[in-house]
């Protein structure tokens, strides 16, 4: 660990089944009031920007939270309540504790979906958002390829094992070469035992996330999709500031068609398209990191 960080801290939050803690890294001087907030997709933590937070860590005290569920932060009770509402509640209890007016958002997946919501809030704290590959619409096929693996049980060996399993399922990421897969996959697991079936305890590991984030996904209706896109596209509407959309022209996730009616309406986002690369760019790649510089330090 650097001066710089990560350096690790809690926050408890609250929601309607109690008390419940938040981790999160911060990167840079923790006294800079110029403060960007990074959040992950819907099964990955915090430690996914690390990249990005090194190449920005000198103009930005920047923070990354492991979303309730993943990562550090502990898991809730009631699986029912994994949900943007959850999460963005989370956030602006993380946002009171960085004691700063407003900040800049990163949120990729699942993180943009918690960016959207919030910034669509009379006196948000947000005055620039990057929404990583991730709009009111979420495109039909999307759902059942995550369901596939999401909270599936899963126990690997090594950390190569599991590299080698998270990329078979992660090919949109884009390209990264074999040292940057294996960091991105060293933070996404815990240590596990398990039964080698001859009465022996075999070490391995397991995805650093709660399995019962699944459960509202799984539990979701045609019709509850239709009405969480519509208030999507309500909140969307209701942001005013600059946003910029990252999109993978690959992915299946957000479609050009969405991208489009983002860039028309609400605030008008600037659209980037990464070629090569589908759901989502993990912003590890330097022409990504570049983009995202851009427009968060630009005029």
């Amino acid at each position: 660990m650097s001066p710089s960080g990560p350096n690790l801290h809690h926050v408890t939050c609250s929601s309607t089944a109690g008390l419940h803690r938040m981790a999160y890294w911060e990167w840079g001087d923790p006294a800079n009031p110029r403060v960007l907030v990074c959040v992950h997709g819907l099964s990955r933590q915090g430690r996914d920007f690390d990249t990005l937070a090194r190449d920005l860590a000198t103009d930005y005290r920047v923070v990354c939270p492991d979303v309730v569920g993943r990562g550090r932060s502990d898991r809730l009770l009631d699986p029912r309540l994994y949900g943007v509402p959850t999460y963005v509640a989370d956030m602006v209890t993380l946002v009171a504790r960085l004691n700063v007016p407003e900040v800049h958002w990163v949120g990729t997946s699942m993180g943009g979906l918690i960016g959207l919501a919030l910034a669509a809030l009379k006196g948000t704290p947000i005055t620039r958002l990057v929404l990583n590959d991730v709009g009111p619409v979420i495109e039909p096929g999307f759902i059942p390829r995550i369901l596939g693996y999401l909270g599936v049980p899963v126990f690997w060996r090594t950390l190569e094992e599991a590299a080698d399993a998270t990329w078979a399922v992660s090919r949109g990421f884009g390209p990264h070469t074999r040292e940057q897969w294996l960091e991105l996959t060293r933070h996404q697991l815990v240590p596990d035992e398990q039964d080698d079936g001859h009465g022996h305890r075999v070490a391995g590991f397991k995805p650093h996330y709660d399995p019962a984030i699944a459960v509202p996904v799984r539990a979701a209706t045609p019709e509850a999709a239709a009405a969480g896109e519509a208030m999507l596209w309500h909140l969307y509407d209701q942001i005013q500031c600059p946003t910029l959309l990252l999109r993978g022209a690959d992915s299946d996730l957000l479609s050009p068609a969405t991208a489009a009616a983002m860039a028309a309406r609400g605030p008008r986002c600037q659209v980037h398209e990464l070629p090569g690369v589908g759901h989502a760019p993990t912003l590890v790649a330097a022409d990504q990191r570049e983009r995202v510089r851009r427009f968060l330090l630009g005029p």
